[in-house]
């Protein structure tokens, strides 16, 4: 027999099963019946987005097909003052999609359509729920495509992509969504249209499109975007190259970059990473290197040929103890297999992983990496890295099981101590997954409570109470405080490493 909820809880229960019903009769207006979920069996599937760790049922999802039903939702949410948490294909990696308990989730997946190619302005405008790896395809008829491309590409979309400014294997040669988005349409929390960039290559005023590309859901639906295209090159090899220590392979990565070289991807991975991805997708890799790297070069076969003699030199001088070059389309595809399906090979090692997104300059992640291997000890977790090495940004996953409640804690203070040790060399602590739910305790960290204080008046200037995906980026004070009280590890970091040594 189920004992009886306390008396506090019940009211909460309560309180939630009238508001919900509020909420679902003033929408009910705006949506049919199928675009309106309230039942708990049909919205625990929105419990959470690619950061499980933390889960909670939405009071309600909301699934507009229109632009005038997204605004109108918005406007009678802000009139009730009722959270909008927007939500797109859910794999974020921080939890910026978490539901708010009292809140609606906005589901913008129904957005889907390729609005128009041009291929003399190089661009594509295309609704928010447009998935990255479809605009390439729309795009492929003109020899042209996007270049970001997530390891999450066939599932993710661009508007998710562009509030987290998502990045990609080559993101190091063509740039993150930032430097690949002309214009971003959508609206602000009280429902009226807004629009930042333009179809032209400048605007007029103050340039506002860097504030909202990464901004996590938190100044503005997003739900129709223009990006840049590229010309698809001539020819693209991947040299496959395997390395018996890790310092050899993060040594030489800096070498690459320090010669002159920028190459269209440049991505490293570790053993046990390795390991799981080759038995994954049976890429071809070398499962006795310690290290890996994936090092492509693109352009017309003249300038390939050459790039590809020069990283073969400096591979060889760093301590490469095998090296590789793709032969054909086939085997270059291949080789970068295992490193886009990295994420989902890490199934096979562990029922549950938390990904970091720190950042590193780049001559530090030898040094990272064997912090890493002593942090496994100390937390008694193990932990697979993968990253795109060309611009220092690391992707450690720390393997745990999420039904054991001490390894969730120990997963998460493993996971601060990456991240706080990531700011102690010089680097951040994201590169592209954004702060969501996930790195809010490093935000204190990383920014002074004055810093923090700018942040949130940004916010209040779009969103000024606070109901556009609330509590997630910007930490309180009162948040930033107490973690201050806590014992944070910071035991792995010797001063001279700090300081490069």
């Amino acid at each position: 027999m189920n004992a009886p909820l306390p008396p506090q809880a019940t009211r909460a229960a309560s309180q939630r099963a009238t508001r919900q019903a509020e909420v679902v009769a003033a929408l009910s207006a705006l949506l049919p019946a199928h675009a309106l979920l309230w039942h708990t069996e049909d919205t625990v599937p929105y419990e959470c987005d690619g950061f499980p760790a933390y889960r909670q049922v939405p009071l309600v999802v909301a699934l507009p097909q229109t632009e005038a039903q997204v605004a109108a939702v918005l406007e009678i949410c802000h009139a009730m003052s009722v959270p909008v948490v927007p939500r797109g294909a859910a794999t974020g990696l921080s939890g910026g999609a978490l539901p708010h308990p009292l809140g609606v989730s906005l589901s913008l997946t129904k957005f889907n359509k390729v609005v128009m190619v041009d291929p003399a302005a190089r661009t594509a405008t295309v609704q928010c729920g447009v998935r990255n790896l479809a605009i390439t395809e729309a795009a492929a008829p003109h020899g042209l495509y996007f270049a970001p491309d997530p390891s999450s590409q066939i599932a993710c979309t661009i508007g998710g992509n562009v509030a987290e400014n998502a990045g990609g294997v080559h993101c190091l040669k063509y740039g993150l969504t930032m430097q690949n988005v002309q214009r971003v349409r959508g609206y602000t929390v009280a429902g009226e249209p807004v629009e930042f960039g333009s179809q032209a290559l400048d605007t007029p005023g103050l340039d506002l499109l860097p504030l909202v590309v990464g901004s996590e859901g938190m100044l503005a639906v997003i739900t129709e975007v223009t990006v840049k295209l590229v010309p698809k090159p001539q020819l693209a090899r991947c040299i496959l190259a395997s390395f018996d220590d890790i310092r050899k392979a993060g040594d030489t990565v800096a070498a690459i970059i320090a010669s002159g070289i920028t190459p269209a991807g440049l991505e490293m991975m570790d053993k046990l990473m390795t390991s799981a991805a080759d038995a994954h997708v049976h890429a071809g890799y070398d499962l006795d290197a310690e290290a890996i790297l994936l090092c492509e070069s693109d352009g017309t076969p003249e300038e390939v040929a050459e790039e590809i003699d020069r990283m073969l030199d400096v591979l060889s001088g760093g301590g490469a103890t095998r090296l590789e070059v793709s032969k054909d389309e086939a085997q270059r595809l291949r080789f970068w297999s295992g490193r886009k399906n990295a994420f989902p090979a890490t199934g096979r090692l562990s029922p549950d992983y938390m990904c970091m997104d720190g950042t590193i300059p780049r001559k530090r992640l030898a040094d990272l990496l064997l912090l890493i291997k002593e942090m496994q000890d100390k937390y008694q977790l193990r932990c697979c890295n993968v990253f795109h090495a060309g611009d220092g940004n690391m992707h450690p996953l720390i393997l745990f099981d999420s039904n054991d409640a001490d390894q969730l804690r120990r997963a998460e203070l493993f996971g601060a101590e990456i991240l706080e040790t990531s700011l102690a060399m010089g680097g951040t602590i994201t590169g592209e997954h954004g702060v969501g739910v996930e790195k809010l305790n490093s935000m204190c960290v990383q920014f002074s409570p004055e810093e923090r204080a700018q942040m949130m008046a940004i916010k209040h200037a779009f969103d000024p109470h606070e109901t556009l995906n609330p509590g997630k980026v910007i930490p309180t004070p009162m948040r930033c405080g107490e973690y201050g009280k806590k014992t944070v590890p910071r035991g792995l970091l010797p001063s001279a490493l700090l300081e490069g040594g």
